[in-house]
């Protein structure tokens, strides 16, 4: 009988030791993870009602999520009704969305005096609708778009006096597919609210088709819409554009006297958020406002409705604009189809589609009928994306990179090759100094000649060893490079005052040159000191930026035709700032949008490749008011790496940054921690994660690599942290060929060292026998390290003895070591001390600030003698003509 307890217990103690082998592993904890947050559905509610904090007396979040709901079938609208939570008069100043297209296909925010219902949530695609008066559109959310911030002095007017008691979350469920692993639904919106009045008053104007039918196989039908407008005048600052399966662009305009002025113009495809509109456009008593949605009906067999389900389709145009508080119109609408011979005249722009990438394609598909066949790899790949974009990666120095002197002058331009190769671009022995230009901007230094040395080099990533060497006697002061597919060279030259296409092969073959050699202009067929080139991967259209004289990006064919110009775009409704230096560009392949790092304004925007139209603007108090370089990786949905650099007004530290492209939050910054930049002017990165800097002022290039300290897990708007287990290091000797890394200390020492932590042990307290075995396997380690010490002890006792009784003293003088790095590095970063606050950056506001123009510009020069000051280490060039605010 004794024999079955002992039975018992040896199976129990097996059956602990199998789970802590399991709980070490990080997928199995990651796995675990998700199916706490899945089945724990009474935290859904719970956890975001604790997020309603008053951050100060005037200014608080409100969250409005649904409770956990589990849709009954497709195409399911549930609403659900949040009383305002103050009787005062307060204002919505930011609209941060919560959810996923894989499960929402679109949110809606309401504003009324009596919703349909106080309890609970309802289904509201039926007749019963959302509010019993009029309801008010607030915000709009679809495919993954990204938070809404508002600009300064304005806010949508909510609570005493505004009419509007209660907010109304409608949500749209897709496809009952997107349910299948049964979890329940907490999407929502949170609002950053503020008691203080705004002077002016936000409103949405939704122009809508009721009527378009999308004939099968045709492939184009146009969806008009249009109404003259009698109220006070309006001030657009964004707008965003919807349609389903089959819309290929959306525009909208204002019409005056005959002119048709661009609102706003976008791809339905594209993530369907609010973009700031292209231009200042007042909207006035007498106008008329006019939108067109453009549908292809090839690939259906049937014909297409205007309706609530994704097989039918919708026309909206969503206009987001302020006016006067005293004469606030909270909503407007437009439904008149609009006439033939008005729409005779709408600008052609309006039924060019905007290309728009297959993965973004393909990632609606689950909206539709066809979801029930989407291919699961492509669900493993987004979820792989989601994943990396949740971890927090901290980018550290390589301190062995390169492994060999690779002898630049000041470094201009960086860039990677078809061969992942990275390419470098030095000046050699010239220098950008003081006497370089006269105040025409005309090279003052021709009789030194164009630079003898290899201005282009091929270097091994990994290793840092020149693989190739180019560019002798071509080049006079070196700036910026970028590489097509043809894996050809597009540089700028600021002495030359062009921009020039070379080939790859050795033998230094201008295969094309723009602008004139030495001369600089402002027109089509001249540049002033242009700084980079941005290459479309799809068309072989290049972008210049023109550049240290001239303020503007220009577009040319890949044979060298000019196709367009334009200049800065404006977040700012009051004034439009005018680019300062545009100094760097890169293109977003899936995007299809080229963003500048504009130097001097410390910004970085972006524009749609196709037309120019202003997108985005990303501008932070860490820049410290300069942006130099600007690189991408569409790792995680989209990752942003820039370099700052020094200035007269901030004080802040030269370093890089990694930036979240959708929600334009920092996620992590970096620098040398030995070696400080002293100028980082360009910046790239590699597929593999690693990022390289090219640096004028100290001439070389730093490699950065990455390191993940935690990740978090994210389904159903809610986020689980999981901490990854930190491994002791014991180093007993110091190998010089191999100079790990921390990671790769790391790595290396996990293949050898697989003793349980002493914390784990403890988490076994219940489970004796199995504590037990594990307290036994670590009594041997700990006597063999006791037994090691004693010798080492008792030498250094010996030494200091010695030391002691021939000078009677003795210094001790401890030296850095590859043991020391790495325990230093280690320490600080344990589970109960991880400083977050680079992932999870605060949300700040717009800075709408501009800076005035500088008399001197900064710097790639710096002098051989190395007690230079920094203010000597300068880029020298004419001051710009003074520019105007319009």
């Amino acid at each position: 009988m004794m024999g079955v307890p002992v039975v018992c217990v040896l199976v129990l103690a097996f059956m602990c030791h199998s789970y802590s082998l399991e709980m070490q592993n990080p997928i199995y904890r990651f796995k675990r993870s998700q199916e706490n947050v899945l089945s724990d559905t009474s935290n859904c509610m719970s956890r975001f009602k604790q997020q309603r904090v008053l951050t100060n007396t005037d200014n608080f979040s409100v969250d409005i999520r649904m409770p956990g709901v589990v849709p009954t079938g497709s195409d399911t609208y549930l609403c659900m009704a949040f009383p305002v939570p103050t009787n005062r008069d307060t204002y919505i100043v930011d609209f941060i969305p919560h959810a996923s297209m894989e499960t929402v296909h679109h949110m809606l925010l309401f504003g009324c005096q009596t919703p349909v219902s106080t309890r609970s949530y309802w289904d509201c695609g039926s007749v019963q609708g959302t509010c019993e008066d009029e309801a008010s559109i607030m915000y709009a959310w679809a495919r993954n778009a990204p938070p809404a911030k508002l600009p300064k002095d304005v806010g949508f007017k909510v609570g005493r006096n505004s009419g509007m008691s209660y907010f109304v979350l409608q949500i749209h469920y897709g496809e009952i597919s997107a349910f299948r692993d049964h979890h329940r639904d907490c999407s929502g919106i949170t609002l950053r609210m503020t008691s203080k009045p705004q002077p002016f008053i936000a409103g949405i104007y939704l122009l809508m088709s009721v009527d378009t039918v999308v004939l099968p196989g045709k492939r184009v039908t146009n969806a008009d819409i249009a109404c003259d407008y009698t109220s006070y005048p309006i001030y657009p600052f964004a707008f965003r554009t919807h349609t389903h399966q089959l819309g290929k662009v959306v525009s909208g305009y204002r019409i005056r006297d005959g002119k048709w002025s661009l609102i706003g113009r976008q791809s339905p495809q594209l993530p369907q958020a609010f973009y700031p509109t292209k231009k200042e456009v007042h909207v006035k008593y007498g106008d008329t406002i006019a939108a067109r949605c453009v549908f292809t009906g090839e690939g259906r067999t049937s014909k297409t409705y205007i309706g609530g389900t994704s097989d039918d389709e919708m026309c909206n145009f969503y206009i987001m604009y302020y006016m006067d508080s005293k004469h606030a119109i909270p909503y407007m609408n437009c439904m008149e189809t609009g006439s033939k011979e008005l729409f005779q005249h709408i600008p052609a722009e309006a039924n060019v589609p905007i290309t728009v990438s297959p993965g973004h394609m393909n990632s609606g598909m689950h909206m539709g009928h066809s979801a029930d066949h989407q291919d699961t790899g492509s669900l493993l790949d987004k979820n792989k994306a989601e994943q990396v974009l949740d971890q927090d990666f901290h980018l550290e120095r390589v301190l062995v990179w390169p492994q060999s002197s690779l002898q630049l002058g000041q470094v201009s331009g960086l860039a990677l090759d078809t061969n992942s190769n990275l390419v470098i671009f030095h000046r050699g022995d010239h220098h950008w100094g003081e006497d370089s230009f006269n105040s025409q901007a005309r090279y003052q230094q021709r009789s030194l000649g164009p630079i003898q040395q290899s201005t282009i080099l091929v270097v091994d990533p990994a290793k840092g060893n020149i693989l190739k060497a180019s560019g002798r006697n071509m080049f006079y002061l070196p700036h910026g490079i970028t590489i097509d597919k043809e894996n050809n060279y597009w540089v700028t030259d600021v002495a030359l005052h062009q921009v020039l296409k070379v080939s790859s092969d050795g033998r230094d073959r201008t295969l094309l040159a723009l602008g004139e050699a030495f001369t600089p202009g402002s027109d089509i067929t001249h540049f002033c000191q242009p700084t980079d080139v941005a290459v479309d991967t799809g068309t072989g259209n290049i972008f210049v930026s023109d550049g240290y004289c001239n303020a503007r990006i220009l577009k040319f064919s890949p044979n060298g035709k000019y196709l367009s110009q334009w200049g800065a775009g404006s977040s700012d409704r009051r004034r439009r700032i005018p680019f300062q230096i545009p100094h760097s560009l890169v293109f977003l392949p899936e995007r299809r949008e080229v963003c500048v790092a504009d130097r001097e304004n410390g910004r970085i925007q972006c524009f749609i490749t196709e037309t120019g139209e202003f997108v985005k603007e990303i501008k932070k108090e860490e820049f410290g008011g300069k942006v130099f370089a600007i690189t991408f990786s569409p790792a995680g949905g989209g990752l942003i790496f820039a370099v700052n650099g020094a200035s007269a007004y901030h004080s802040v530290p030269l370093s890089g940054f990694v930036i979240n492209y959708s929600t334009k939050e920092i996620l992590d910054n970096f620098s040398p921690e030995k070696k400080e930049f002293k100028m980082p002017h360009d910046i790239v990165a590699t597929r593999d994660g690693s990022v390289f800097v090219g640096d004028a002022g100290s001439k070389s290039v730093f490699k950065f690599t990455t390191e993940k300290s935690h990740r978090s897990v994210k389904k159903a708007g809610i986020e689980v942290q999981e901490l990854e287990e930190m491994e002791m290091i014991i180093q007993t000797k110091e190998r010089p060929e191999h100079n790990l890394t921390k990671m790769g200390a790391i790595q290396e020492m996990q293949k050898v060292v697989q003793q349980p932590r002493p914390q784990e042990e403890a988490e076994k307290e219940n489970h004796k026998s199995a504590k037990k075995a594990n307290r036994e396997q670590g009594i041997l380690p700990a006597i063999i390290t006791t037994l090691l010490l004693i010798p080492l002890l008792v030498v250094i006792s010996m030494g200091v003895f010695i030391c002691w009784r021939n000078n009677n003293r003795c210094e001790v003088k401890t030296e850095p070591s590859s043991m020391g790095g790495i325990l230093g590095k280690i320490r600080g970063k344990a589970v109960g001390s991880l400083n977050l606050g680079n992932f999870f950056a605060s949300h700040k506001g717009y800075s709408r600030q501009g800076f005035d123009q500088l008399s001197t510009e900064d710097s790639d020069q710096e002098r051989n003698d190395e007690d230079s000051s920094d203010s000597e280490n300068e880029e020298y060039s004419a001051v710009p003509p003074p520019q105007s605010s319009s």
